[in-house]
């Protein structure tokens, strides 16, 4: 039985699932725990997000590059997971474990510390765990369907970070809330590690040198103008999941218990939506499937702005949700195709790397987040919990419809600047095409 499951699609995902309900808990309820909860200024919780993501910008090329040259008995990749488990699991605790009687900037200080603990342990986890996916599976089919079931497993785990944290934390608090998870994410990443080997048949020769391994990495035009485009609908994936508490409070006007019943309709909807992207991705293509994800995304996130209520927040949310699945599922066809093509250029696979720079690129999307929130908090006198201005349901209107429509407009345009060739996406042409 064990040997069916190495290194199946199951086996991979359960890697996503592991990750992803902490990580999620972590997207949609630091800032309502700090800013709602705690009473820290919109302010200061965005410098703290910007100073978490000046180390991103740090670690995560670093943790690429030493993953690509790490050589071990148990693979390139796995050693990093396995010395990550721990030091993720004590870290996401600190985060919602604050210290009673702390203000200001004693719970500023606190904020930092934690998140850039919690930020450089994910790192290592999402770089090495995304290093796997170009390795294991080969050719668009077999990537198309293990990129489905891995988002399907990623759902599941949306659905318990976010609709079932709001009933945790309400019976047992935030900090038993977070040490649940962290065993929940424990005991599902030893299982995906015992379950996960890398290829031996690959050779890897001496690697690059550093500057060279990046020069080579930053001059991949397709690379960038994948990324781009995607870090914008990714900006909005981060919108969506952490301002949902605040717009089922200030626009829907629903209790916190209602929340779990308004993420768990969005959020189990979108399972079956995934399966649909999945047909779609093989009858059209990855490219193709890509832009139009871009494309159906951004004009499915217009009816959040009408709902006035649960059940019409619970239907505008299954529509936004099926543009979502579109963007769950598409890009790890291009990421790995572009990878693949590097390395029939190059002579070196080198996913760590590239998976990365691709990271921080993405993830820079929380920078753009937080000074949305800002920047809109400021024009409507939105401060805090203690301080939400006179009109708050339209700061978070604004924020979960308008904000959403600009950005993933950009990320259509951006889109349509990707050289690659539909036949080279699909693997029917092996020729060297990167930079064409």
């Amino acid at each position: 039985m064990r040997n069916r499951f190495l290194n199946t699609p199951a086996a991979y995902a359960l890697g996503m699932f592991a990750m992803m309900v902490p990580s999620q808990a972590f997207l949609s309820y630091f800032n309502y725990y700090y800013v709602e909860k705690l009473g820290l200024g919109l302010g200061l919780a965005t410098i703290a997000r910007t100073i978490y993501l000046f180390w991103d910008a740090v670690n995560n090329p670093m943790a690429g590059y030493l993953s690509d040259r790490t050589k071990s008995r148990f693979g390139r990749r796995r050693p990093w997971i396995m010395g990550s488990i721990p030091l993720f699991m004590l870290a996401f605790i600190m985060v919602f474990s604050v210290p009673h009687g702390l203000e200001n900037t004693g719970l500023f200080v606190w904020l930092v510390l934690s998140i850039v603990l919690f930020e450089g342990a994910a790192t290592l986890l999402w770089v090495n765990y995304g290093a796997l996916f170009p390795e294991l599976y080969q050719g668009e089919r077999l990537r198309a369907k293990a990129s489905a079931v891995q988002q399907i497993y990623q759902i599941i785990a949306l659905l318990i970070g976010t609709a079932l944290t709001p009933i945790i934390y309400g019976a047992i608090g935030f900090g038993w809330m977070s040490v649940t998870y962290s065993l929940l994410f424990g005991l599902c990443m030893v299982g995906f590690v015992l379950s996960i080997r890398e290829r031996q048949d690959i050779k890897h020769p001496t690697p690059m040198p550093m500057l060279e391994a990046f020069r080579e990495t930053l001059k991949n035009k397709p690379f960038w103008t994948f990324n781009i485009a995607n870090s914008f609908a990714q900006t909005v994936n981060g919108l969506l999941g952490a301002l949902l508490p605040f717009y089922a409070k200030y626009v829907l006007r629903i209790s916190e218990q209602d929340v779990s019943i308004l993420m768990g309709a969005v959020f189990v909807s979108v399972i079956p939506l995934v399966a649909a992207w999945y047909y779609i991705s093989r009858k059209l293509g990855g490219l193709t499937s890509w832009r139009l994800a871009f494309a159906v995304y951004a004009l499915a996130t217009v009816p959040l702005w009408f709902a006035r209520n649960l059940g019409e927040g619970i239907a505008a949310g299954i529509i936004a949700g099926f543009g979502m699945a579109g963007f769950l599922v598409t890009p790890a066809l291009i990421s790995s195709r572009i990878i693949d093509l590097d390395a029939e250029r190059t002579g070196q696979r080198r996913e760590g790397i590239y998976t990365a720079v691709a990271g921080f690129i993405t993830r820079s999307s929380g920078l753009i987040a937080a000074l949305a929130f800002w920047i809109v908090g400021v024009l409507y006198g939105y401060k805090s919990g203690d301080e939400p201005g006179p009109h708050p349901e339209t700061v978070f209107r604004v924020l979960i419809s308008v904000v959403p429509l600009i950005l993933l407009t950009i990320s259509f345009v951006v889109s349509l600047f990707l050289k690659l060739s539909e036949g080279r996406i699909r693997g029917e042409v092996t020729e060297d095409s990167i930079g064409q």
